[in-house]
């Protein structure tokens, strides 16, 4: 208790010398600024609307910025006070001064007439069309503010809005679209408003062939004279308009340059041009088939110039993968004396060959790696179609070390090869696609060796044939009607049955699989979008096996279908992830996840194949928990095992995760998991001493959440923005084997205890974040 009462005088002691320094190092008739106050209408009984909210806009407006604070202490103030004046432009006194401190801001600094200016300009901006503000400044001591008083008067309201009356061509259009106007009768006044109605008549001139538009030329007449705070707007050309600008353009000549560089300009322009439908392809190598640009340019002769296909165009060149610089040019012929333009679009093709080096993260539970390094060997335009050939080689690792055990590592080896065709691929079909992202074809080959220490080893081989597209920015569907994957188990003979019974429900997972199937994935995401507040990630996910493949198999004396008398592997596989990251503010991030999958096995199989398992524990997932430890259910594997593969057709988990910035690169997190897996089906052995089965493993909907297991923990990042180093150290809180109503253990937490830290602490080590 003397110790605690010591540390507290000795941290008050701190902030109020801290606070006590904020001044002493000024000059004298300098003052410190500390910030602005804003006060609206105080004179009236009368209040506006959000006056909370505008009261912190206006404040938010002023400038300068009073030195940062927390808690009332101005920290960085202070560091700048006590470094002092370094005698040279290095070393630690200069670093604190300049790195950690800032300079006082000074009561002299703030110009009111220049604020009260920018503060009566937004009033009247958000409708408040008889606003004054007025500034003063007070001192106090060395110390002053400045109050800034706002009379706002009424808020003005639409009254009604009017579009050009002329029988022109443009107005016509103007008129056609006038039912999607932002300017509604019975709105208040905005400006906002008004610029993007601006810009929503620009867009629909543009779809109409009015490619040198501009918004400028429209202006928004607005007469406050009626009385009532209310005001009619106008919508109106005007007259400085260029004759260029009001008049729509068509398509005259396509010309496209596929290999196109400065060095080459003068040359590629003397060539014969190649004639294919619309294009005229300069292109003396021959380096894409013409048919190439069918599925790229979207505009034809004669046609009107439209926005859209501008930019679907654009979209599809950058897009599909093959061009390192992509321009379009639109020239207007004989100098904007007639409607037509040419397109010339510039291409700049990327290297043929190409090798990358990665290092990732995997964030999928159900993924035998949590880290990888990547090489990566890229061919593109193959067969002069803008095809990708991809040749990859990869190692990666999981590990996880607590206090009672080594490491609990897997290490994994992948080569692939994958080919891309930048179109749908269909027999007996040519679908088609118009939007501003190119469909793809994919095939692939791989194979995987994954190692469990001295356990056991996997053989897994895969090939896939499938289609990629994007509905949008926001929208990805990835669907391979055909899906092959082989597993061939590797474990010592010797130690086969030792292996088995020391880890139930291993039998039933290492053995040869075979499957073969279809499978479908969609994600949405937002997170491209960095200034919203909130980010979302939705994935989803269906896998089939042994359905209709299965009737193309043979039927061994078991009744089952085999392939290379193989049994296929039968069974349907549901996942959905969906991840929300929350800015609290620039420096802090509220991220959570909901993690849930269900297989169901049928036929063949009596649960689903190893590979497509889910698990429970590892450091993507449930950190408080060792690696694929946890579970199924309330079965716990005994402690003197180290590779648990606990594998089960059904799982939950939830993650919440606090992020926030230290200091540069370096980052905190606080976070809580939550979440198990179970069998559908209860593993009941076979009644012997050797396989007793793991009881608590089935799955029952009105006992799950008394089943969850949950952890929390702390954790450092090292986020240099093309790589995430991530170290997380964890405990558990509830234990779900234990029996019921001992399963929360929060009252044996004790840090302070070797013993209780060796069973119960988990550090996990991995690349990229958890989620």
């Amino acid at each position: 208790m003397r110790k605690l009462t010591r540390f507290g005088i000795f941290t008050i002691s701190c902030l109020v010398f801290a606070g006590c320094s904020s001044t002493k190092n000024l000059k004298p008739g300098q003052v410190l600024y500390t910030g602005a106050e804003v006060k609206i209408n105080p004179d009236s009984s009368g209040r506006i609307d959000d006056e909370k909210d505008v009261r912190n806009t206006l404040k938010g407006k002023t400038r300068p910025k009073p030195n940062k604070s927390i808690l009332g202490i101005k920290y960085k103030l202070f560091f700048y006070n006590l470094a002092g004046e370094p005698k040279k432009p290095k070393g630690f006194r200069h670093w604190l001064r300049t790195k950690m401190g800032e300079p006082p801001v000074l009561l002299s600094e703030v110009k009111l007439k220049y604020n009260n200016d920018v503060l009566t300009s937004y009033l009247i901006s958000e409708g408040y069309l008889q606003s004054v503000v007025t500034g003063d400044t007070v001192v106090k001591g060395k110390k002053g503010k400045a109050i800034y008083t706002a009379q706002t008067g009424d808020r003005y309201k639409i009254n009604s809005v009017s579009f050009p009356k002329d029988s022109s061509n443009l107005t016509n259009i103007i008129n056609e679209n006038k039912e999607n106007t932002l300017l509604k009768a019975g709105d208040f006044y905005d400006l906002d408003n008004y610029k993007n109605e601006r810009i929503r008549i620009d867009n629909d001139l543009k779809e109409n062939g009015y490619f040198y538009f501009n918004p400028d030329y429209l202006i928004m007449q607005v007469d406050s004279t009626i009385g009532k705070s209310l005001v009619d707007v106008r919508v109106n050309l005007k007259n400085i308009a260029p004759d260029a600008g009001i008049k729509p353009y068509s398509i005259k000549n396509i010309n496209i340059y596929p290999t196109y560089s400065l060095r080459r300009d003068s040359m590629l322009r003397k060539l014969e041009p190649v004639k294919y439908n619309d294009f005229n392809i300069y292109d003396n190598r021959n380096t894409f088939k013409p048919r190439v640009f069918d599925r790229l340019v979207f505009f034809k002769k004669g046609e009107r110039y439209n926005r859209t296909d501008h930019n679907r165009s654009l979209n599809r060149m950058v897009n599909i993968g093959a061009f390192q610089g992509v321009k379009a040019e639109f020239l207007p012929l004989d100098s904007f004396n007639n409607d037509e333009l040419d397109l010339n679009i510039y291409l700049t093709p990327l290297k043929k060959n190409s090798l990358s080096f990665s290092v990732t993260g995997t964030s999928k539970s159900n993924n035998f790696v949590g880290s990888e390094v990547k090489l990566t060997q890229t061919t593109r335009n193959l067969f002069r179609g803008a095809e990708i050939l991809e040749v990859s080689a990869s190692g990666g690792f999981e590990t996880q070390v607590s206090g009672k055990s080594n490491g609990l590592n897997s290490y994994s080896f992948t080569t692939e090869a994958k080919l891309t065709f930048p179109r749908f691929i269909v027999p007996f079909f040519k679908p088609e696609s118009t939007n501003a992202f190119i469909p793809k074809t994919i095939a692939s080959v791989s194979y995987q060796l994954l190692n469990r220490g001295s356990l056991y080893s996997l053989n897994s081989f895969k090939g896939e044939y499938g289609y990629s597209f994007k509905e949008n920015q926001y929208k990805e569907h990835v669907f391979n009607p055909i899906s092959v994957n082989f597993v061939q188990p590797i474990v010592d003979e010797a130690r086969r049955q030792a292996l088995y019974d020391s880890i139930p429900g291993l039998n039933y997972t290492l053995q040869k699989q075979f499957i073969i199937g279809s499978n479908y994935n969609f994600t949405y995401t937002n997170q491209m979008e960095e200034e919203r507040r909130n980010n979302m990630y939705i994935n989803g996910s269906v896998e089939t096996g042994g359905n209709v493949w299965g009737l193309f198999a043979k039927t061994n004396e078991f009744g089952d279908r085999t392939v290379l008398d193989v049994p296929i592997s039968q069974f349907v596989r549901l996942e959905a992830d969906v991840r929300n990251y929350f800015k609290l503010n620039k420096k802090v991030t509220w991220a959570n996840r909901l993690n849930l999958g269900y297989g169901y096995a049928y036929g063949n199989s009596s649960s689903l194949p190893f590979v497509r398992q889910f698990f429970a524990g590892g450091s993507n997932d449930i950190r408080a928990f060792k690696a694929r430890s946890l579970g199924p259910g309330t079965y716990k594997v005994p402690d003197n095992i180290r590779f648990a593969d606990q594998g089960g057709d059904i799982k939950a988990m939830f993650n919440t995760e606090l992020r926030f910035k230290l200091v540069s690169v370096l980052h905190g997190a606080l976070f809580a998991d939550a979440g198990n897996i179970w069998l559908r089906n209860e593993d009941t052995g076979d009644g012997t001493a050797q396989n007793p089965g793991r009881p608590g493993s089935g799955f029952k909907f009105k006992n799950a959440l008394n089943e969850l297991a949950v952890g929390t923990g702390a954790g450092l990042r090292v986020d240099a923005t093309i790589f995430v180093i991530r170290l997380d150290v964890a405990f558990p809180i509830r234990k779900p084997y234990l029996p019921e109503g001992q399963r929360w253990v929060t009252d044996q937490v004790d840090f302070g205890n070797k013993t209780w830290r060796k069973e119960n602490l988990i550090y996990n080590i991995g690349i990229g974040y958890p989620f």
